[in-house]
């Protein structure tokens, strides 16, 4: 009996769910991707009120604190994912006090968690090259994925950015392809010749097999006929990056680019705009990547020196 009331609870929370994302895109006028890690969040929550026999709608903030602790301690989450998970518990009571089932924001006094600032990590662009390399290209899906691992790297791409692409968002006669940015800002990236071969490649000798008889403005078509997702491509390349001992996070690729834009001459601004960064602070957190690397190049190849205790700071860091 009790097990027939829960899931008549998660199910008519779930239905309040479904009204929360139409409400965060049609009202707040939330990112479509925005809106699906708020939900994914508030899902993860409802889950977790269920098995712990709450009420989600009535929970009160010692009850969400116990929540923040089991994502924390259970799930390991870090400090940055605590504080994502306390801004969708924040947004989802705002909804529920604006539909009357409540008259208070339990989340609100919840402290979202300092962190310090986090080296993003990057890659070589031999290790980078192995990688690619890695892909088995023999096969029409390896293709594809070729094709995708090369854009992001010489575009610098958030994935989210890539599974969004259009046909007609690329045009091979100036190297460029039109991107929809975090908050549907729209801006134009460049692409080198290795990306552009491999994405040749896989429009004339895959995507036609992919698509069948069916038509799709997506560009990059998973084995369905459908537009491929983010989840496909994060699977696909946690396999190859596993034969070369690189990190699962495909993220790694797009800062990989940057600092490497950098390191080459390129100025700030330049690498904001390519990056889609609306603050340039933002992209200097890359000139702090790419002193370390000058430190670790030091220390690697001039190893008889030992005056690293009290050495001075790089400029920048």
């Amino acid at each position: 009996m009790l097990k027939a009331v829960r899931k008549r609870k998660l199910a008519a929370e779930q239905i309040s769910l479904k009204n929360y994302r139409s409400h965060l895109i049609a009202v707040e006028r939330r990112a479509s991707l925005t809106a699906e890690t708020y939900c994914f969040e508030i899902g993860r929550f409802l889950e977790w009120a269920a098995s712990e026999h709450v009420v989600a709608a009535e929970a009160d903030s010692p009850c969400l604190v116990r929540y923040l602790d089991f994502r924390h301690q259970g799930n390991g989450i870090d400090s940055r994912s605590v504080a994502k998970a306390i801004s969708a518990l924040r947004s989802f009571y705002n909804f529920v006090m604006n539909e009357g089932i409540r008259r208070d924001n339990p989340a609100a006094i919840l402290e979202s968690p300092r962190h310090s600032v986090r080296l993003p990590s990057v890659y070589p662009r031999e290790l980078v090259d192995e990688m690619l390399n890695a892909v088995d290209t023999t096969m029409p899906m390896g293709i594809r994925d070729r094709a995708i691992f090369e854009l992001i790297y010489s575009s610098g791409l958030r994935v989210s950015e890539a599974v969004a692409l259009n046909l007609e968002d690329l045009f091979f006669s100036e190297g460029i392809a039109r991107v929809q940015g975090k908050g549907s800002k729209e801006r134009l990236v460049l692409f080198g010749t290795e990306a552009e071969v491999w994405l040749k490649r896989y429009l004339e000798e895959v995507r036609p097999i992919l698509t069948g008889a069916r038509r799709s403005p997506a560009l990059f078509i998973g084995r369905t006929g459908k537009r491929l997702s983010r989840k496909g491509i994060w699977k696909n390349y946690a396999e190859i990056t596993g034969q070369v001992g690189m990190s699962s996070r495909l993220h790694s690729l797009r800062h990989s680019f940057a600092t490497e834009m950098l390191a080459g001459g390129a100025d700030l601004r330049s690498v904001q705009e390519l990056l889609g960064h609306a603050d340039l602070s933002t992209t200097q957190i890359y000139t702090h990547v790419d002193n370390s690397m000058l430190r670790e190049n030091h220390r690697r190849y001039l190893p008889k020196l030992k005056r690293y205790q009290n050495q001075p700071s790089l400029p920048g860091e």
